[in-house]
């Protein structure tokens, strides 16, 4: 099945990706055992490292090949530093991101059970931070081929996604919780990709499929998606579900496997508007599992080489 997106031309637009939301720095610890309440037990190593929902699916795009914006608000300490030069590093553009005097960075605390790769992340927002919707500059909100939000603050993606559909650009989005104004942004999305636990949230339906069907029909997205973890991801498109399994790797760390994803997702339409939906769902998975090969939200970041390998190797299997 054809995926049901128009996306623009390369020659049209100076980026092939703009991602708007979360930035954060990730303070990992590693544990060899996750910690009972109460107790002390020594780290099996710590690390600061670079993560946050869009800055990470910008991060992605870029390491696949991709020309990539990253949009969202950086506060004025050390973190932020380390975080805006973590994306330049990827050659990611943040011009169209702001730093805000006396705000500090996001970060999380993420606790990594090195048996499985399991993660458990404590974060902090400093007020300062939040999005509003007149922060968004159209014209760098229109400025590529595909768009991604999160729905951490809903003003901002609905005025993002507003700008994207009024210049023709498809719309995704990385959403996880129910939240004041989802409905709203979900009106302006073409590919909605969710963590496990929102489709029941949103809509009362523990079914992931009837879930689905009832997003896809109040919503009118033409494809609606849930991933879940090492089941690999449910996606609903023309009233038909296309189940795809997920990629086995040694699993580091799972920190940042749903932003791959979504950063994989449009990867795969960028290389080919005209690729099928399951196809675009393959290297999605396969990008979010190699994404897992290393500790943090970027560590596993594949090129697309290796994501290509892995395509070729499971098919082969």
């Amino acid at each position: 099945m054809r995926i049901p997106i128009v996306v623009p031309s390369v020659q049209s637009k100076p980026f092939d990706v703009v991602t708007v939301g979360l930035n954060s720095l990730d303070l990992v610890a590693v544990v060899d055992a996750f910690p009972a309440s109460n107790t002390k037990q020594r780290l099996a190593s710590f690390q600061h490292l670079p993560g946050g929902q869009m800055a990470t699916a910008a991060a992605v795009c870029a390491r696949l090949g991709w020309r990539a914006r990253y949009i969202g608000s950086f506060g004025d300490d050390d973190l932020a530093r380390a975080g805006r030069e973590s994306l330049v590093a990827e050659g990611v553009d943040v011009d169209a991101a702001w730093n805000v005097p006396g705000a500090t960075s996001q970060f999380a605390v993420v606790i990594v059970d090195s048996r499985t790769g399991e993660r458990t992340v404590l974060w902090n927002r400093h007020v300062g931070l939040a999005m509003r919707a007149e922060q968004i500059d159209p014209a760098a909100a229109s400025s590529g081929r595909m768009l991604i939000v999160d729905c951490h603050e809903t003003a901002a993606a609905i005025a993002a996604a507003r700008h994207a559909r009024a210049a023709g650009i498809p719309t995704v989005v990385d959403i996880e919780r129910v939240r004041d104004g989802v409905p709203d942004l979900l009106r302006l999305i073409d590919v909605v990709i969710a963590a496990e636990a929102f489709p029941a949230a949103l809509t009362g339906y523990g079914d992931p499929g009837r879930a689905l069907a009832a997003i896809a029909s109040e919503y009118h997205s033409p494809i609606v998606a849930v991933t879940l973890g090492e089941e690999g991801s449910l996606a609903l498109c023309a009233g038909r579900e296309i189940r795809t399994p997920a990629f086995a790797v040694t699993c580091v760390d799972s920190t940042g496997a749903g932003d791959a994803f979504h950063g994989g997702f449009v990867a795969a339409c960028l290389r080919d508007p005209e690729t099928s939906v399951e196809d675009a769902m393959r290297y999605a998975n396969a990008v979010a599992a190699l994404n897992c090969r290393a500790l943090g939200a970027r560590g596993g970041m594949p090129t697309a080489v290796e994501v290509d390998a892995l395509l070729m190797a499971g098919a082969r299997a």
